[in-house]
Formats: structure tokens, sequence, C-alpha cells
């Protein structure tokens, strides 16, 4: 999982590198839209999620017919919930971009990335909603292996279809959307053989392609609550991006780069917390919550311990990180400081994706949902709208809002944890 996750943190740097040669409205852009996109990937990281803890849960009661038709019901799903996103992205894309404060360059020259990437959040769905059915039968490989062909392709294609290398066409940033969603087509296309065809633990076969409504409302109920998770953060993330493009493009692009270069390291700890909640899964199936518990505190210290040197090396280093990307002295700076202030609070950040995951392994998704509706919109949103703009902090003020936020969330979360209640979730 750990392996499956940097591949997708490789791919997020090589893609910001590639962008930032167009120029920090590229980057502003890329930045607005990964902030519209959050939503596509709360709707697949969320029902992810359920498919993880359904799977995981039906292997380890030795059910694998059961497992399969999880898996079935999973692809039906994520295609009837990307079609939503499809239509309001290729026909609204300037009105979304607008809505965001971009500036009237961005909307007028680059809506077209925003575009591409909404009109093909299927991919997006798709590919992680299957890789938390892998997950969840602990075939972390295959989930690796599609992850790795995806952005494999992504890097590949990236300055192809950007720069106009060899044969390729110059597409400029749409370019950078044209690889992901040729990479990430051709990851899923992975997932579908070996999930019809592979010798993997899940095997679907065509005739189970039909709705089974029990079992998608059962995925629902256990996804709902996942999904919200996400979309509770990524509503944050939208609203943390619109007060930052209240400080124009540089800004935006210091902070998109920043953010990126923090997701290298993110994503395998991400990894991770991943494992965690397969094993929480499958234990409590098996009728060990003991050994479901143990799990957890391995994985959060071993996580412990790659984050805190990663940490010292972003606040030492954060100027030679932020230089690869960009030239810009005013992009620089934000960039700087926001990978500082993250790298302070990185450790704590790393509590929280562990015990978050936990829940979420064990089917307990409406604990973790409270707690981000809580500590993202209750405290994160009004914490840095009023340190940036009603104290006049500027960017400052929502590295600090972020910091405070999901500093006192990890507590939170950990105290919850070691109260064991989520032993006896039931899905």
């Amino acid at each position: 999982m750990v392996l499956e996750m940097l591949m997708e943190s490789l791919f997020a740097v090589v893609d910001i590198y590639f962008v930032g040669q167009l120029g920090a409205e590229a980057v502003a852009t890329v930045g607005l839209t990964e902030s519209i996109l959050t939503i596509v990937y709360s709707l697949g990281f969320g029902a992810a999620m359920g498919a993880t803890a359904l799977v995981a849960r039906r292997v380890g009661e030795k059910n694998i017919l059961a497992a399969n038709d999880v898996a079935a019901q999973a692809i039906i799903l994520g295609l009837l919930v990307s079609v939503i996103v499809s239509i309001a992205g290729i026909f609204y894309s300037k009105e979304l971009l607008q809505l965001m404060g971009a500036e009237p360059k961005i909307v007028n020259e680059m809506s077209g990335y925003m575009q591409w990437m909404l009109g093909g959040n299927f991919v997006i769905v798709l590919l992680f909603l299957l890789n938390g059915v892998f997950r969840g039968a602990g075939n972390a490989s295959v989930a690796m292996h599609a992850l790795w062909i995806a952005n494999g392709l992504n890097i590949i294609l990236d300055p192809c279809l950007i720069l106009g290398l060899g044969p390729f066409p110059e597409c400029g940033l749409v370019g950078a959307a044209y690889a992901t969603n040729i990479g990430r087509a051709c990851g899923v296309l992975f997932q579908l053989y070996i999930l019809f065809n592979g010798k993997a633990l899940i095997k679907v076969i065509w005739s189970q392609l039909k709705p089974h409504w029990s079992v998608i409302i059962s995925l629902i109920k256990v996804s709902a609550g996942g999904t919200g998770q996400f979309i509770i953060a990524s509503s944050s993330w939208i609203f943390l991006m619109r007060i930052m493009s209240e400080f124009g493009s540089d800004a935006l692009a210091g902070y998109t780069i920043a953010i990126r270069i923090f997701i290298f390291t993110v994503l395998p700890a991400w990894g991770m917390a991943n494992a965690a909640a397969t094993l929480v899964g499958q234990n409590l199936g098996a009728n060990r919550p003991d050994r479901a518990e143990k799990a957890v505190f391995l994985t959060l210290r071993n996580t412990l311990i790659f984050i805190s040197g990663v940490s010292v090396i972003y606040f030492i280093y954060a100027e030679e990180l932020i230089r690869i990307f960009t030239d810009d002295e005013d992009a620089v700076k934000n960039g700087i400081l926001c990978l500082k202030y993250l790298s302070v609070s990185y450790i704590l950040f790393a509590v929280e994706m562990v015990t978050i995951q936990a829940f979420n392994g064990a089917g307990d998704t409406r604990t973790p949902t409270i707690l981000n509706i809580i500590f993202f919109w209750l405290m994160q949103i009004p914490i840095s709208y009023f340190l940036a703009l009603y104290f006049g902090l500027g960017p400052e003020g929502v590295y600090l809002g972020i910091i405070i936020s999901e500093s006192i969330l990890a507590l939170v979360a950990l105290y919850l944890f070691k109260l064991g209640k989520w032993k006896t979730t039931k899905v």
C-alpha cells in the first residue's frame, strides 16, 4: 500500500514540475481545479472505504461469494455517481473557476484543464473504488500495480503532451489533463482485467453486473460516512483555496506547490493508514478486536518514525524544494512559508490519518464524520478566514488555521480510538 501511494505521490510532484514551466497562472489553475476535484476524490475515497470495509469483513468471515458481489456492485455505484460530476465539468468549467475567484486570464484561457479533469472523473472514481476492493481482500499488490500503471503513464505522457516532445502535439496545460485521463483509464482497464480474468481472491463474472439493491444500499450506508468525511474536508479545502485566491495567482501557486510536495510524503503515510484499515476490518470479521487494536498502534509507530524524519527535511530545505518547481519569487516566498508551517504539525497529522482510517476500517464512519464537521467546518474555515482577512495575516493566517485545526483533531481522534467503542461496530 505504501508503494501504491508512493507512485501516486511521485506523479503529484512530476505533474506540477512540468506545469510550473508554463507559469504561475497554470499552477494556480491546477490548484483551483484540484480544489473542485477534491469532491470527486471524496466520492472515490468514500466509496472505496465502504468497499474496503465490506470486502474485508466478508473475507474475514470467509464468505468470498458475498465479497465478489460487493465488488460488482461497487463498479455500478462508481459509474452512477460520476455522471453528475462529468456533466458539471463539461458544461460549467468557466463558471466554476469564476466562483473560485480565478483571474480573467485563467477563466478565459485555461478552463479546458478543468473541463477535461472533471469530464473524465469516472476513471478517478473507478480507480480508487476498485483499489479499495483489492485492499479489502488483502490483494494490495494489485492496487499497487494499478496505480503504477496509471501514474507511470502519466509521468511519461505529461512532458510529451504539455511541451510537445517528439511526435506529440504541444497541448500546454490541457495536455496535463490528457495525460492524467489516459494514464488512469489504463489503470482501470488493468483492474477490470484482474477482476474478471485474474487469479486474485476477488473475482467478478459479467452476470453479476446488474444492480443488487440490497448490496448497493449496504455499500452506500457504509460509504456515506467516509464520503461525508472527505466531502467535509474537501469543501474546507475549497474554502481555503477561495481565501487564498484573494492574494493573487502567486500566492495560489506557492500554496499549490507546497501542498504537492506535502502530498509526496503524505500519500505513502496514507498507504500505512490504509493497511491499518484493512487489518482492522479483517480482524474484527475474525472476532479478534485485540489483534485489530495492536495492528493500529504498530502502524502508528512506524508512520511516526517516517513522518518525523520528513518533517525535519521539509523545515530545513523548504526553499530548495520549492525552487525546484518555480523561480517566481512571490510564489517561492509563499511556498516556503506554507511548507514550514505544515512540517511543524506533520506528526500530529500522521496520528489523525491512522486513527481515522482505523475507525473507517471498522465500519465506524460516523465518528470521523462528526469530527470532520467540527474541526474543518466549525474550526478550520473560520480561523483561517479571520486570521487571513480580518486580522490581516494574509496567507500565513490560512496556514495557521490548518495547523491549529488538524492538531486538535488528531489528539481528539486518538482519545476516542483508545476508548474502544469502534470494536462493537457491525457492518
